[in-house]
């Protein structure tokens, strides 16, 4: 596995029109950055002016788009830091990932609600602040299945990779960057598109933003959206859709089909396929010299002077000059008064609630859970053959992953007052009909997840179960299900804490002048909040984040113990 292309190639090549284009196309799009940032800085009078003419989607489609990059970068980040914390130290994963869990299961309003007070008292007068917090709910709806991702890879790591790298002494920040990055790059890819795509679904609330008791329409797709469908404007819906479904495929051609044409170089294989993805953006970028020029003038030597000199104080330590350090105090000084603080909080908050209403919103928890259980069970049982379906062929996956990240970037709750309106029609209520409302946006996890586990089946497994004739349910038992067996626990977890987020909006819904309501926690919480009983709320939220740990540790780490110590490559 390598980072960079073979040596010698960029030596041939010549300045050409290909350098040209690539020249263009930067400056398009620095120019772009330049225009529609300047509009994030606007004053905050102007934030809720929503213009529904079909030649203001582009600039909002960039906007959007603009505002989901930024969120991808900071969930990147995160992902790796917090999956690499959570992977080195068994008190990491005994904190680190329950808590992972909690905060997947929070809804992104929850999130919206509790930050846009303080983002947006650090630039008053300004959008920057509402900005900022509509950022940070994107990044709330990315980072969790990113860094579980991230997580698994690292606990999945082939044992002999590990050893030779403590034979070769690599430093952690150089074990870090050739070994465990490249050996997690399919599965964040393919988990990076999931978030980036599901971004698009939570548009509509992330661009909404309350304040000071007013709401503000930042500009952008879902808020075009959102206000087209205050106004019945079905013509403007249809517009948005379009340019949204524009978008999405120009973005995965653009920039997501070379990226997985690229990862290919990381898969764990003795020999080499010769049916892989390709992409005319990747053989452009091949191309070019002044990309080659950049990659080995810059950014080549750039990283490995960091990475030296990260290395330098691992080897001071080793030496046995090991440098004092505070920031483990500090943190963990700052983790205990945050615990305190929200100790007392919470208390305060719960007075007067009785054990019997414990009790009660307790059962609530267990009707919904047996919901989230339902749909992740539901979800798999067409998404584990589709997903393998469309991994396993390089042509196939070339027009089915753009559909599948349409799919799973489409605004399920538009899909809501459909479901609704038949669930009335046929006389049956939503403790049932929830069910497939929390499956609309939750069971693409799991088809990412398996679509780059099944990437990442070598292809010298592949030849060799076709070599030994396993066909049929053979296959599957002796080389498909094994081999993504990891993959498909990681798209589980995530789906699961999706369900269980979705669960607010899937247990309350209306249609004509009918609400339905189901038995569970999640209309519990939705109805409190309506009604700003914030004692009920927080109680809610404890049960969820209750029901979602003992989850954890009942059932998704023993499955995760299983994929490490029995189905991965070694």
């Amino acid at each position: 596995m390598g980072w960079y292309p073979a040596p010698g190639v960029a030596r041939r090549k010549r300045l050409g029109w290909v350098d040209l284009l690539v020249l263009v196309a930067v400056l398009i799009l620095l120019m772009g950055v330049v225009r529609l940032g300047s509009g994030m800085s606007a004053p905050l009078r102007a934030a809720s002016h929503i213009s529904l003419s079909p030649w203001a989607l582009p600039l909002y489609a960039g906007e959007s788009l603009l505002r989901i990059v930024i969120a991808f970068l900071f969930s990147l980040v995160f992902a790796v830091g917090y999956g690499y914390a959570a992977a080195k130290s068994q008190f990491g994963r005994r904190l680190l990932v329950p808590l992972l869990d909690i905060l997947q299961s929070v809804p992104v309003l929850g999130f919206l609600s509790a930050t846009v007070g303080f983002f947006a008292g650090l630039f008053p007068g300004s959008t920057t602040g509402l900005e900022i917090a509509s950022v940070f709910a994107i990044f709330t709806a990315q980072a969790w299945n990113m860094a579980f991702s991230f997580y698994h890879s690292e606990m999945t790591l082939p044992r002999d990779l590990q050893e030779a790298s403590h034979v070769y002494r690599l430093g952690r920040w150089q074990r870090l960057w050739y070994l465990e990055l490249p050996s997690s790059a399919i599965s964040l890819i393919l988990n990076s598109m999931m978030s980036f795509g599901g971004s698009w679904f939570f548009l509509a609330a992330s661009e909404n933003v309350a304040y000071a008791g007013r709401s503000y329409l930042l500009p952008g797709v879902g808020s075009y959206m959102a206000v087209a469908e205050q106004r019945g404007d079905a013509g403007a819906m249809v517009a948005a859709v379009l340019v949204m479904v524009i978008l999405i495929v120009a973005v995965d051609q653009i920039f997501w089909r070379p990226i997985i044409a690229w990862s290919q170089r990381f898969k764990m294989e003795q020999t080499r396929s010769g049916d892989e993805p390709s992409s005319f953006v990747l053989t452009i970028l091949q191309r070019s010299l002044l990309v080659s020029l950049l990659e080995r003038k810059v950014l080549r030597p750039t990283l490995e002077a960091a990475l030296a000199a990260l290395s330098r104080p691992a080897r001071r330590r080793r030496a046995g000059r090991r440098p004092r350090s505070t920031a483990g105090s500090i943190a963990g000084l700052a983790f205990v008064a945050v615990l305190t603080w929200a100790a007392f909080a919470g208390a305060h908050l719960l007075r007067g609630i009785d054990a019997a209403t414990v009790l009660h919103v307790l059962g609530l928890g267990l009707l919904t859970f047996l919901r989230v259980f339902a749909a992740v069970l539901l979800g798999a049982l067409w998404t584990v053959p589709v997903g393998v379906y469309i991994g396993l062929s390089p042509k196939v996956s070339s027009w089915a992953q753009p559909i599948a990240q349409i799919a799973a970037s489409f605004p399920a709750n538009m899909l809501f007052p459909v479901v609704v309106a038949l669930l009335l029609r046929m006389n049956a209520g939503l403790d049932i009909g929830a069910i497939p409302l929390m499956m609309l946006g939750t069971q693409w996890y799991i088809l990412f997840n398996v679509m780059a586990g099944t990437i990442a089946i070598p292809s010298d497994l592949k030849e060799a179960a076709r070599v030994f004739g396993l066909r049929g349910a053979l296959r599957w038992r002796g080389l498909i299900l094994p081999a993504i067996f990891p993959s498909l626990v990681t798209g589980g977890v995530t789906a699961a804490g999706g369900a269980w987020n979705a669960s607010i909006v899937a247990e309350v819904a209306s249609w004509g002048g009918h609400q339905l309501v189901a038995q569970g926690v999640g209309a519990y919480i939705t109805l409190a909040t309506a009604q700003g009983r914030y004692g009920e709320i927080l109680l809610g939220i404890a049960v969820m984040s209750l029901l979602v740990v003992a989850t954890n540790r009942l059932i998704w780490r023993p499955l995760y113990r299983l994929a490490e110590t029995k189905y991965h490559l070694d």
